[in-house]
């Protein structure tokens, strides 16, 4: 951690912080857990995961990914002590599974999902965020589910929100959304006191002093409900201050539930983690390349520490990530920052916090969103051949119409399938000139490249000549092997010339004498 950039990490850290303090809020709410448990990881992993993670970009703390986990594991476990007895044990979990090098496995993941991820992250960011914007605040506050608990969805919420808009919160989205509209273009034009003071934090400041001034001159304007603003707990004396946090209790220690809830936690959280740091690398304009290892490792102590002192499992989280990075954060302070001011913020002014409007924050989200999913992005994903733009719609659709887990897990799927698909297409390639067939293995070719190869040869006609070159190819399956055997034995049957170059059962490499040894079936 450098202070070369302090100015610019110091301004993304509080942009930060402002959006993340409602979101942790939201998140233990959704999760059935204590708000101050959303606070208490927030500021872990801010504070410590900070300090001990490969990237220099990314923000970590409460995520909604986790909430339907975290929820049914504090019912099945009978109380939110023995919860967190889970939620250390699944830091145990990540940090082995860092050191056994489980992180290069997100390397496998296509590019074409990370892009849709990040994509799809935008529009959920702008869909949920409208309902907030005009002032109909029915959910949480970070949900980012399509079916809600309310039993609506992320459709009819903001036609519901429609139905019910209130003036005031139009009114501060409105201005503030312009105001980073104006700051950004201003920052482009270099305007150095533009480019010093972010955007956002002034946003937040002009929408808490336009419900000041509501309050004072145009009070039907005003927001005073508390689903409009920023509610963090109040500590006022020591006995709040020690109710606010639990400890893990270690008698759950006996019930094998435990460890099937920390399990879940540390692989869901791993996932998102790895996935999200694809994402943060991508996103990081500097293009640095963060361990995976380095981050499972760290993510795995936040979790421990959070457990032991009653937050809830923290993940690396690709919104705040993405509101650190379009508010100029440059290296891991500006996530150091926004974890402290959390906690000075909780501890000392938590009062001036719930004047914060939550439709400014809305508008935050929402120019973060757009950035995260510009319609150029599709173009130039569309550009780049079927093979990116297939997963990467797939799973734009999947997030936006179910949740983040499923939605990747869909993009996943469609991604493997359809690289195994062109890949099969692209191993064996045919070419004709009249009554001479050419066939020839580019690469290695598998039993998943045997439908392709039997279509070609139930292609051929009577009286072709057919020659088939398997030189370029270091292993040919078993099955492959058979079926061009088969085929072999079946052409003059069928009026068709054979000939096979390099075709072989397998080909073993001896490193003294360089011998090859095979099974040929017609070697030239």
């Amino acid at each position: 951690m450098t202070l070369k950039h302090v100015n610019k990490d110091f301004s993304a850290g509080l942009a930060v912080f402002l959006v993340t303090l409602p979101l942790c809020l939201g998140i233990a709410l959704a999760s059935g857990a204590p708000l101050f448990s959303g606070l208490l990881a927030g500021i872990v992993g801010g504070i410590v995961v900070a300090l001990l993670s490969g990237s220099e970009v990314s923000v970590s703390g409460p995520a909604a990914g986790l909430t339907v986990i975290v929820f049914d594991s504090i019912q099945r476990l009978g109380s939110y002590p023995n919860f967190l007895t889970a939620v250390v044990l699944a830091g145990v979990i990540q940090f082995l599974l860092g050191w056994l090098k489980a992180g290069r496995l997100s390397s496998f993941v296509p590019s074409g999902v990370i892009r849709g991820m990040l994509v799809a992250i935008g529009i959920v960011i702008i869909l949920k965020q409208i309902p907030h914007a005009l002032g109909w605040d029915a959910d949480y506050e970070g949900e980012f589910e399509f079916t809600q608990a309310d039993q609506r969805n992320t459709f009819s919420e903001i036609l519901e929100a429609l139905n019910h808009p209130h003036p005031g919160a139009i009114v501060i989205s409105v201005v503030c959304l312009g105001l980073i509209v104006w700051w950004d273009y201003s920052e482009r034009k270099e305007i150095q006191f533009f480019k010093t003071v972010p955007g956002g934090v002034m946003a937040v400041l002009v929408g808490v002093l336009l419900n000041q001034v509501f309050k004072t001159g145009l009070p039907e304007l005003s927001l005073k409900e508390s689903s409009h603003l920023v509610r963090v707990p109040m500590i006022r004396d020591w006995a709040e201050a020690k109710a606010a946090f639990n400890f893990p209790a270690l008698e759950i220690l006996a019930n094998p539930q435990v460890y099937l809830s920390a399990f879940t936690l540390a692989v869901v959280g791993s996932i998102e983690s790895l996935l999200s740091l694809e994402a943060a690398d991508k996103l990081d304009p500097q293009r640095r390349i963060s361990s995976q290892n380095r981050e499972l490792k760290a993510q795995g102590i936040g979790n421990v520490v959070s457990g032991l002192i009653g937050g809830l499992p923290l993940t690396l989280v690709a919104i705040r990530t993405s509101v650190n990075i379009y508010s100029g954060g440059q290296t891991r302070l500006s996530s150091f920052i926004h974890g402290l001011l959390m906690l000075l913020a909780v501890i000392l002014i938590p009062q001036w916090l719930n004047f914060i409007p939550l439709a400014c924050l809305a508008a935050l989200l929402i120019s973060v969103g757009y950035r995260l999913a510009k319609f150029e992005i599709f173009q130039k994903m569309y550009r780049e051949g079927p093979d990116q733009f297939i997963p990467f719609i797939v799973t734009v659709l999947g997030i936006v119409f179910t949740d983040l887990l499923v939605g990747l897990t869909i993009g996943l799927i469609v991604g493997i399938v359809y690289i195994i698909y062109t890949n099969n297409l692209s191993a064996i390639s045919v070419g004709r000139d009249k009554e001479t067939v050419l066939i020839w293995f580019k690469k290695d070719v598998s039993f998943l490249n045997k439908a392709h190869l039997k279509e070609v040869l139930a292609a051929l006609k009577p009286g072709d000549y057919v020659f088939v070159d398997g030189v370029r190819a270091q292993f040919i399956d078993h099955d492959i092997f058979t079926t061009l055997e088969e085929f072999q034995a079946d052409a003059p049957l069928r009026g068709i010339q054979v000939e096979f170059k390099g075709i072989t059962r397998r080909k073993i490499s001896n490193r003294k004498n360089n011998a090859i040894l095979q099974k040929t079936i017609i070697s030239q």
